[in-house]
Formats: structure tokens, C-alpha cells, sequence
């Protein structure tokens, strides 16, 4: 595809398939809500000054902020709700036990949702964001990524941001780095590289700050000077796990703290699940680095197929546990890599190409090819005359002199009276080594 991506990259190679469909539906803004306008100047990388407490909010702004105390994140239902109802009309409905409930909606499930609407106070949760020096960013904002808007009726309300980076123009290049908890000191040190060449290279890493893989990438982003972002499961302002506060708080100085839950939310299994496709539909591309069968990574891999972005790993010794669904996931549509470089010439624009990788290259590989025939046609014990030599190699008698002649002075054979031998010489790769062959 010529021109522009969805991303704002030029390019001209073919995006993989699922990125040819149409988007899913759902509005950036809901109608009557002035969108900002858009930053476009890369060099604008921070945000505006936060909203003074006790300033006036707008309503709809207020009523996805108590919306996100209200609905869980990932809730196709509710967000088929929000997009048909607006935010205000969604959250006046819910908070009112004598209106009409929203269209097919199931009696348990609104009198669940109204016993949550009842806690919601959306005004305290974006002064407390704000006293954290975060902020709430909405669809429509010129800070909101436009590619979660993929998600369809599954787009995160509102996102809570800590951090003074701009989320939009850090998410422009992006790649998300997940795997294993548990990971091995193998993975560990993968993730840690991976996370230091993205970041070296201009690159954002995402992930979600937990142990293992995540808090690996996150850290060597950091080490590296560069940028990253952590998707909570939680609240920007309840760190977990709680062994990466010191970690998390790093990246909000550093980098951006994002969630879709209030402040003061805890994460559960299904946050955690939900929290994925966000960092799935967030970058433009994720990498597996450790992964069992069963792990919530390979669900972001999955996902991150089913929005069409790249989906890569790395792989590991095929006798580990911790490798076997990266594996599986690689006899897939995914792509092997195996450093930042080869990450890169993927989600990157035209130019972003990996150096090319070759052996060790010896000195025989200079001979030519006649030199060649003569040297392996030298036994590799004893000695040989040059017309036994000729035979062997099928070269003419003079012209095995001169090529004799010629690997003499490059220290291959040495001569012995009338007769010829290898010269034994330790070879330059690594523990082994040769004779003449």
C-alpha cells in the first residue's frame, strides 16, 4: 500500500491482511462534543497544564469519567450503550432506579451497574488524578490514540494518564514487549535488550509493568534514556504489583502511566485479560519474549492479530516450558525476530532495515576457486608431491606449482624438499579447529 498508514508513517510494503478491512464502527467524539484540535508538531510532546481543581468540567468529559467506575473495561454491551446513548444520557440512566433501562438490557445487569453508579463520584476522581499530576483524556481529545478506535464497541472509555508525555504522539511508534512472569534469566535479559534498542532507536515500549518480561522491557527502556508506557490493570495511582511501585513510579516520571480504571481501582483476572487488548490496539506491534501454553500474552498476540498489527517472537530453547507458546504462536502468522532491528524493519517506515547477518568469514573463503582445489587436494597428514597434487585436483602441473607457490605465501601449506604439507593453524571461530579441511 502507497502513502500514508494509519499511524501517519509512509510506506509502500503490504500491511498484513486483517489491516484491509474497514475499522469498527464507533464515533470519535459523540455528537455536539467540540473536538480539540490536533497537535500535529512531532516537537509538542508534552501536554498542557492540568485542570486547576474545582474548575468547571465539561459534562460529557464527567460522565465518561464516572462511567469508567461503572462499567468494566472490554464491555461490548455497555459500549454498544455508550456509542447509541451518548456518555451523558448512559450515565443519567444508570444512576436514576426509576429510568428506562438502556435497549436489552437484562434487569440483573442494570441493577448491577446502578449499585456501582451509586459510588461514582467523577468529579473527586479527576482531582485526585489531577493532584497526581495526571490527567483524563476522552475519544475525541487530540491526546487520544485514534487506532484503539479499532476496537469498536470494545474502545476504552476514557483513558487516566500519569505522566507529562503526550499519549498520541508516543503511541505513533510504539511496540508492545510482553511475556512470561516467571521468565528465565534467558528472557529476562531478551526482554531487557529488546527494551533498550526499541528505546535507543526513537521507539516507545509498552507493556504492563508486571513481573518477568514486562518489568524487564520497562527497565531497559529506562536504562536506555527512552520512552515507555505501562498499562495498568488498576488505577494509575494503585501501583501493581505492588514489588514494582518504586518501578511504575519511574515510569511516570520518565515515561506514562495508562488506565482505564478510576483512581483507586484494583485489578482482577478479567482486568488483566482486558488490559491486553489495549496494549494490542495501542502499538503497532507486539512481541512475545516467553510464553507458556496457556498465557495472558499469547492473548495479546491474538489480539493484536485480529487488529491486523504485527505479531512477533522470540524464540527459545524448544526443550523450555516457558518457550512453548511463543512456539506455537511462531508456526502461526507471526514472525520470528530476534533483536530491536529486526522488530523495527517490521512496524517501522520505509528505510528501517535490519544489517544483514553473515558467519565469520575465514581467510580460505578469499581463495580462488583453483587455489581452493589445490589446498584440499593436500592430505590432512603427510606430505605430497606437486604431480600427485595435480592428479588429485585436476589442475595442470603448472599450474599447481604456482597456486603452491601462491598458498605458501599465505601460510596454508609449507614445503618440505620436493613435496608439500599443511601447515596446522588454529582457526579463528570460536573453540574449534582445522587442519586444511
Amino acid at each position: 500500500m502507497n502513502g500514508i498508514d494509519a499511524w501517519g508513517f509512509a510506506t509502500d510494503k503490504p500491511e498484513p491482511a486483517d489491516n484491509h478491512r474497514d475499522r469498527a464502527h464507533g464515533p470519535k467524539a459523540e455528537p455536539g462534543y467540540a473536538v480539540p484540535t490536533t497537535t500535529t508538531d512531532p516537537s509538542s510532546a508534552t501536554t498542557g497544564p492540568s485542570r486547576p481543581a474545582g474548575e468547571a468540567l465539561d459534562p460529557r468529559r464527567t460522565a465518561r469519567a464516572a462511567l469508567t467506575r461503572i462499567l468494566e473495561p472490554g464491555d461490548e454491551t455497555a459500549g454498544r450503550w455508550l456509542r447509541e446513548m451518548g456518555p451523558e444520557a448512559l450515565w443519567q440512566t444508570l444512576s436514576d432506579d426509576d429510568a428506562a433501562p438502556p435497549p436489552g438490557a437484562s434487569p440483573a445487569k442494570v441493577a448491577g451497574l446502578r449499585l456501582r453508579a451509586a459510588r461514582a463520584r467523577p468529579t473527586a476522581d479527576l482531582d485526585d488524578v489531577t493532584a497526581l499530576g495526571g490527567r483524563f483524556i476522552c475519544p475525541g481529545d487530540g491526546e487520544w490514540p485514534g487506532q484503539l478506535d479499532d476496537l469498536g464497541d470494545a474502545r476504552p472509555i476514557g483513558l487516566w494518564v500519569r505522566g507529562t508525555a503526550n499519549l498520541r504522539l508516543r503511541a505513533l511508534r510504539s511496540v508492545a514487549v510482553v511475556g512470561a512472569r516467571a521468565c528465565t534469566e534467558y528472557g529476562a535479559h531478551l526482554a531487557t535488550t529488546l527494551g533498550a534498542g526499541l528505546a535507543d532507536r526513537g521507539w516507545t515500549v509498552v507493556s504492563g509493568a508486571a513481573y518477568g518480561v514486562d518489568g524487564a522491557a520497562h527497565r531497559g527502556a529506562l536504562a536506555a534514556d527512552g520512552a515507555t508506557a505501562a498499562v495498568m490493570a488498576s488505577g494509575v495511582d494503585h501501583p501493581y504489583p505492588r514489588g514494582h511501585t518504586e518501578l511504575i513510579g519511574r515510569i511516570a516520571e520518565q515515561g506514562l502511566v495508562v488506565a482505564e480504571l478510576a483512581p483507586g481501582d484494583h485489578p482482577t483476572r478479567s482486568r488483566f485479560i482486558q488490559r491486553n487488548r489495549v496494549i494490542a490496539a495501542l502499538t503497532r506491534g507486539t512481541v512475545v519474549v516467553e510464553a507458556e501454553l496457556r498465557s495472558g500474552s499469547l492473548v495479546t498476540a491474538r489480539r493484536a492479530q485480529t487488529l491486523g498489527r504485527f505479531t512477533m517472537g522470540m524464540p527459545g530453547p524448544v526443550t523450555s516450558g516457558l518457550s512453548a507458546g511463543v512456539h506455537q504462536l511462531l508456526r502461526g502468522e507471526a514472525a520470528v525476530v530476534t533483536d530491536a532491528d529486526e522488530v523495527i524493519e517490521l512496524v517501522g517506515s520505509i528505510g528501517d532495515l535490519a544489517p544483514d547477518r553473515e558467519g565469520r568469514t575465514r581467510i580460505r573463503d578469499h581463495l580462488d576457486p583453483v587455489a581452493t582445489l589445490v589446498l584440499e587436494a593436500l592430505p590432512a597428514r603427510g606430505t605430497a608431491g606437486a604431480s600427485r597434487l595435480a592428479q588429485e585436483a585436476g589442475v595442470p602441473r603448472d599450474v599447481t606449482r604456482a597456486k603452491l607457490f601462491e598458498l605458501l605465501s599465505l601460510g596454508f601449506v609449507q614445503k618440505c624438499g620436493d613435496r608439500w604439507e599443511l601447515v596446522r593453524r588454529a582457526e579463528t571461530t570460536g573453540r574449534s579447529r582445522r587442519g586444511g579441511t
